[in-house]
């Protein structure tokens, strides 16, 4: 995927509110990509704009040569799957019939599954370890288990691309740190291009291949973790009173004269 020129933003009565612009960057595959960005950036904005689920204000976006908005939605689906952070409202439905959902593409929604689609489901299910949930009911999974079958879903669309909406929101610690194990080895081990937006960068930046930093007013810059830190653009963007990057330890910490003083 790439985006030219692009900008971005909402309507409103007041007429079209532009939120960014002149945006230009790739998402390819094999990389797992961390987007970042304080409330009322545009992060949210750029995600649903490059995921088809808004028009952009100007420019394009190319996905397998293809431009995005001339794809029609059964088209989109089997180039791109989205992951949002809401639980599905399928309280009757079993983990296994929501993971064959993501064969809808193929299938029709109302589709048989033949032997190739129950294929693709186990794998993902295995690539998910997610094969004991099968005949749960999706009602009764914990937040981890729900976005890791929520995945699971989204490898069996089979699509080159997978965006994922703050996945990791309400998982405590290790539930965190698990998701971010499991991201990163499918775009590496599977060849997706991942992208993920996150407020946890401290979690991320040990994990993602490339950061995407959203700014009001610098606008989007997009490299590796080593690189924006030796640019200095981690220290830009997120470094605020008591609060600072540590370049040896590649992570945001407090000063301790702001504990002191608490």
């Amino acid at each position: 995927m790439k985006f030219n020129n692009l900008s971005i933003g909402y309507s409103s009565t007041h007429g079209l509110i532009e939120i960014q612009k002149d945006i230009n960057g790739s998402l390819k595959r094999g990389e797992f990509v961390c987007l970042f960005g304080p409330n009322g950036a545009g992060k949210s904005t750029l995600l649903r704009t490059i995921s088809g689920l808004q028009p952009p204000l100007k420019g394009e976006i190319i996905i397998n040569e293809e431009n995005l908005t001339s794809l029609s939605s059964n088209d989109l689906a089997r180039q791109l799957a989205i992951v949002l952070t809401e639980r599905p409202s399928v309280s009757s439905m079993q983990v296994k019939q929501l993971i064959g959902l993501g064969r809808s593409p193929y299938t029709g929604f109302w589709g048989r599954l033949m032997d190739k689609d129950n294929n693709v489901i186990k794998r993902a299910m295995e690539l998910t370890d997610t094969a004991y949930l099968a005949e749960r009911y999706v009602d009764s999974l914990s937040d981890g288990e729900c976005q890791r079958v929520m995945i699971a879903r989204a490898l069996a669309q089979e699509t080159p691309v997978i965006m994922l909406d703050e996945p990791t929101a309400f998982l405590d610690f290790p539930g965190k740190a698990h998701m971010m194990i499991l991201l990163r080895k499918l775009a590496h081990s599977e060849n997706k291009a991942i992208l993920l937006s996150t407020h946890d960068l401290n979690m991320a930046i040990p994990f993602a291949d490339k950061l995407w930093l959203v700014d009001k007013n610098n606008g989007i810059v997009m490299g590796s973790p080593e690189e924006l830190a030796q640019n200095g653009y981690l220290q830009q963007y997120f470094s605020g009173e008591g609060i600072k990057f540590d370049m040896d330890r590649m992570e945001f910490i407090i000063e301790d004269s702001e504990i002191n003083n608490c």
